[in-house]
């Protein structure tokens, strides 16, 4: 047994549909990859089976002659013919050729005392059939249920099938409806024998097979093959027997058959999942909306907030620290500016920073969501803009409540102290402490320079004291110039520190953001894109 060797584009084509039936659940209709992981499996085993053999199945209704023609092209009585209802009950196959046979027919569950072989004696003159496996299939129209569904599974498995008409019934609708609308794209795999030809006569016989080939166009058949055939008289047995030997010696039906169901199918595809402009839909979220969601998150969870308190907090700690100690002294005597605006609870407003508005924050967070899947489903089938939809919201509920937690993590400590305003502290105390020595020696100068030791009388000294008023003045002038400029530090780090935190909630937000939103919503479009990509494929 050989294996069958495909044409060149037929294997991708194939790899295409399989890449189409693995992503296409949930997208495409039940029914329609039923069908496709069928045909796959159907190839799949036939390529398996001997490419030596052509299945040629001759199908059509009850009374259409299909058993005597037959008998007829393989010239011995194999199969019975009825007189009262000729039905045929069971499927007879006649072989030329059985070595490796055996494996087709097993498939075909031909049952084995209605195989027949012909005899190499026998074959002499038929040399140019060898490796036909001839089907008289069950009537596809019989009463019997389960010879119907036979003949309906073998008309699938055949690599050509011979449609055997009657000519009083020639435009059956049993036939037609149910099979003949099915047939475009396999003319090159399909023959009509318009059998019974000797009921006719000559005129009448032309205006059928005129008026048979037009109907075939109408439904879609664009090049019909039509023999019209006698078992009774024998015409036209040869003529059929020749195109049957066309497709045997050629070895090619199998193929042709298998790429016409492909190609039947993919037609069906592209129906329910039309092309357009499907690739050129992003395959990935660009930058831009990264940038976008995470902003979006951002004001939802109040990071701009946030740090616009921490810089205030900042600030008004600060002069605890930094600034000129007489103006702080002053300050206690008035309300405290952090009750006044309420900030000192600002920590623990930071650390729970979404428990206030939960239900506030998941709408906008909702609308944020909502807003990238509608960005990037622009011009995407119905079905697949749902799914990207469902997709980007699978855990738009969880979102605000992670992002809590995470920003949580990253709440600013408020009540830490930095090296350089204690340092300045000292330096501004120092300076208190120097003002007040010069006040204490401007004071007794003044007011009792006599009373003092000898060892101190320099303190006493008149002419001293301008120098120490000017050495105040100077202190004053020092430290108010240290309070200014440790001011400005102070702003410039609390303004830092603002863009730090925002930073970092803003890394953390685009971090929750880019596992719960972003990485599913690829997926998706990672999907998308595959999937019409092997549809395209498919379509070669």
């Amino acid at each position: 047994m050989t294996t069958m060797t495909t044409r060149p584009g037929l294997a991708p084509r194939l790899t295409a549909l399989t890449k189409v039936v693995e992503l296409g659940p949930g997208r495409l209709d039940a029914k329609l990859l039923t069908d496709a992981n069928a045909l796959l499996q159907r190839t799949g085993e036939r390529l398996k089976l001997s490419s030596e053999h052509t299945v040629v199945a001759l199908a059509g209704g009850t009374g259409s002659g299909k058993s005597s023609l037959f008998n007829a092209i393989s010239g011995l009585e194999l199969s019975p013919t009825g007189v009262r209802r000729p039905t045929t009950a069971r499927t007879h196959a006649c072989v030329w050729g059985l070595e490796g046979a055996a494996p087709l027919l097993d498939w075909l569950q031909i049952q084995w005392r209605h195989r027949f072989s012909r005899a190499s004696a026998l074959d002499k003159g038929d040399t140019q059939l060898h490796g036909l496996i001839l089907l008289d299939l069950p009537d596809h129209d019989s009463i019997r249920a389960l010879t119907d569904t036979e003949a309906d599974r073998l008309i699938g498995l055949a690599d050509l099938v011979v449609w055997v008409l009657d000519p009083q019934k020639y435009a059956d609708a049993s036939t037609h409806r149910r099979y003949v609308t099915e047939l475009a794209g396999h003319e090159a795999v399909t023959v009509f024998a318009l059998n019974q030809a000797d009921r006719l006569t000559t005129e009448e016989l032309a205006e059928l097979v005129i008026d048979l080939n037009d109907l075939l166009r109408r439904e879609g058949v664009e090049h019909p093959s039509v023999v019209p055939t006698s078992a009774v008289t024998g015409r036209g047995i040869e003529s059929l027997k020749s195109v049957i030997a066309t497709a045997v010696a050629r070895r090619r039906a199998a193929i042709q058959k298998l790429e016409a169901d492909l190609h039947r199918l993919e037609q069906r595809l592209v129906e329910a999942m039309p092309m357009g402009e499907a690739l050129s839909a992003p395959s990935s979220v660009d930058e831009a909306r990264r940038m976008g969601l995470t902003d979006a998150l951002c004001d939802a969870v109040g990071v701009p907030a946030v740090g616009e308190a921490m810089e205030n907090v900042y600030a008004e700690r600060s002069s605890r620290w930094v600034g000129w100690p007489y103006p702080r002294l002053i300050d206690k005597f008035r309300s405290d500016p952090l009750k006044t605006l309420r900030l000192e609870d600002v920590g623990e407003e930071i650390r729970g920073i979404t428990t206030g508005s939960v239900s506030a924050q998941s709408a906008e967070v909702a609308n944020a969501v909502h807003a990238l899947a509608d960005g990037l489903s622009m011009g995407m089938h119905p079905v697949w803009r749902t799914a990207l939809h469902q997709t980007a919201r699978s855990r738009a509920g969880q979102l605000p409540e992670a992002l809590t937690e995470d920003l949580m993590e990253v709440a600013p400590q408020l009540d830490r102290v930095p090296g350089w305003w204690r340092l300045l502290k000292v330096w501004q105390y120092f300076l208190v402490a120097a003002f007040l020595a010069g006040a204490v020696w401007l004071a007794v100068g003044l007011l009792a320079p006599g009373a003092l030791p000898a060892s101190l009388q320099l303190l006493g000294d008149s002419g001293a004291l301008p120098w120490v008023g000017l050495m105040m003045a100077s202190v004053l002038g020092l430290g108010a110039l240290s309070g200014i400029a440790s001011r400005n530090f102070v702003e410039l780090g609390a303004s830092r520190e603002r863009e730090r935190l925002e930073r970092e909630m803003r890394r953390r937000v685009a971090a929750v953001s880019a596992a719960m939103v972003v990485e599913p919503v690829e997926r998706e479009l990672a999907r998308h894109h595959a999937f019409y990509t092997a549809l395209r494929d498919l379509s070669g």
